[in-house]
């Protein structure tokens, strides 16, 4: 067990390194001058100059990524050109709301995704089944942006029930553990579980499916164990796989929350890449693109420890 550990560590080090090099590369690509920002219509050569030497940009490529990626393995990922701030400090800021939202919507998902795929699992080929399974396609194929604007407009303007932007009151950035801040994380968090319930869903309603059709699950029968004790092995054999699919989906969801987090104005991550898009600026860019990539490797590296605890037989295969 401690030798599969390691071993997975070592492989997520040179994924690490590759996924630092892509997020560089892939910036630098991408046409435009980031100084433009900054820089006022009529500024002098001069200036220009000393800003493209401040900001390191007068070094080759090859420099300019072996000194960034040193300082980022320190926890320095430079200064954002359009805020003169720390992008240590908004990403880290970002990332904490985007975790809890992302969070929030995946237990969201991961519940009702096992709530529909074990139901139409027992009961396949029935109508429960057929309603289980038009849910969880609807919830895969509904753009959650479109969805975003539907809640907002239904339960916002027209029914006046739940805030429609902001993490908190005034449209703040800060998050609280209360009841008014909770009222802002209610519809981003529904909005953004729906297509990880339907991908759950399917997934335990296939695996369980599986399950109850093998062999073994005759012979528990056969000797006399109940439903209770029959379901409890179902789970335990979904467990590892449906743990998996959760583990990716959290992983999507921190990336991929920008058109949730654009229409809900909610101050993450999605939020931050939306701004650093617009303004051009190459540091906060980075540095919100390289965390969120090492956040999905470690979360992929945390999820196969966890499920090599659930079933032994993945350390020895």
């Amino acid at each position: 067990m401690f030798a599969y550990i390691v071993r997975r560590v070592a492989y997520a080090l040179p994924i690490m390194l590759g996924v630092a090099l892509v997020c560089f590369a892939l910036v630098h690509l991408a046409p435009g001058d980031p100084l433009v920002a900054i820089l006022p219509p009529d500024a002098t050569q001069e200036l220009q100059e000393q800003l493209t030497k401040l900001y390191g940009f007068d070094r080759s490529l090859p420099e300019q990524f072996a000194g960034w990626l040193w300082r980022a393995v320190q926890g320095d990922l430079g200064t954002s050109i359009a805020t003169n701030r720390p992008v240590t400090a908004e990403v880290l800021k970002a990332v904490s709301n985007t975790l809890l939202l992302a969070s929030v919507a995946t237990l969201i998902g991961f519940v009702l995704g096992c709530l529909f795929g074990f139901v139409a699992g027992y009961f396949r080929g029935s109508a429960i089944d057929k309603l289980a399974s038009a849910l969880s396609v609807v919830g895969v194929s509904v753009p959650h942006y479109w969805l975003g604007m539907v809640m907002v407009i239904i339960f916002s303007s027209i029914l006046g029930w739940l805030p429609a932007t902001g993490a908190g009151p005034g449209g703040s950035g800060d998050w609280a553990y209360d009841w008014e801040h909770i009222r802002h994380l209610i519809l981003p968090a529904i909005t953004m579980s729906v297509i990880p319930m339907g991908i759950i869903a399917r997934t335990v309603r296939a695996l369980v499916a599986e399950t109850l059709a093998q062999e073994f699950v005759v012979g528990l029968r056969a000797k006399g164990l109940g439903d209770m004790g029959v379901f409890l092995h179902v789970v335990k054999n979904c467990a590892p796989t449906a743990l998996a699919v959760m583990g990716l989906q959290l992983g999507y969801l921190l990336g991929g929350s920008i058109l949730i987090e654009t229409v809900f104005s909610w101050p993450g991550t999605g939020f931050l890449l939306n701004s650093a898009i617009f303004q051009r600026d190459l540091p906060l860019l980075q540095g919100t693109i390289l965390v969120l990539a090492m956040f999905f490797v470690v979360l992929n590296l945390i999820v196969d420890m966890v499920q090599t605890l659930l079933d032994p037989r993945i350390a020895r295969s």
